[in-house]
């Protein structure tokens, strides 16, 4: 459980692929400009992430160390390929939104890092979980960069939720006459969140850090301590 647990963790904060370790940032910025597009990218990323881990690992023992690199780009396409037709075969509307952001998930650093430094040398369950907390890591940051675009940009939340639930209406959170606020639905805006996100990060887990340092005093003899 300790293992789920620390790949949960990894996944979702410490290794981040976003905010700690700067990774697929060209989707991160340009297709978060609303909630709804961002995490349909993001869930697409997770299954693809999922799916390239959990084979990787099982024909690892198959895959020849110099070729390893070639074949994992082969299978994460195939899958990208699945990923890409059932988008344009039942969200087609979203599909065209997404555009070219769905195949490059070929190209995303993220996916084939985490088969290199994990799944290939893994057991097939602790890769598939770790593909997926990688890829939820990426989905709660982009979404959250999205809805803080789309909210400051154009008043709104969920815009676009017409593509995925059919009738559903998105929320208007701001006046109808919010003028918005152009440059945060522009590359720039994509920026100065992402960089206020990660200094987020970098203080929480500062403060963390104090605390665990506070109780490990508290804890240590007082002839310790002031050594």
């Amino acid at each position: 459980m300790s293992t789920y647990r620390d790949i949960t963790h990894n996944g979702l904060w410490k290794q981040n692929a976003i905010l700690a370790q700067l990774l697929g940032l060209c989707p991160l910025l340009a297709i978060s400009t609303t909630l709804v597009n961002a995490v349909s990218l993001g869930l697409a990323t997770i299954l693809v992430m999922g799916l390239a881990n959990f084979t990787v690992s099982m024909l690892r023992g198959l895959i020849p160390y110099e070729i390893r690199i070639p074949v994992f780009v082969l299978i994460i396409a195939a899958l990208v390929t699945v990923v890409d037709l059932a988008f344009n075969a039942f969200l087609h509307d979203l599909y065209l939104v997404l555009g070219i952001f769905i195949p490059l998930i070929v190209t995303n650093c993220i996916v084939l890092a985490r088969v290199e430094a994990f799944a290939a040398k893994n057991p097939v369950d602790l890769s598939a979980f770790d593909g997926v907390m990688m890829g939820v890591g990426f989905v709660w940051v982009i979404g959250l960069l999205g809805a803080i675009r789309e909210f400051v940009g154009q008043g709104t939340l969920f815009s676009g939720i017409e593509m995925i639930i059919p009738g559903a209406e998105h929320w208007q959170i701001l006046p109808a006459d919010y003028p918005g606020f152009l440059i945060m639905i522009l590359p720039p805006g994509a920026f100065f969140v992402l960089g206020l996100m990660i200094a987020g990060r970098n203080w929480l887990d500062h403060r963390a850090n104090e605390r665990a340092r506070a109780r490990l005093l508290m804890h240590q003899p007082a002839h310790e301590a002031s050594a």
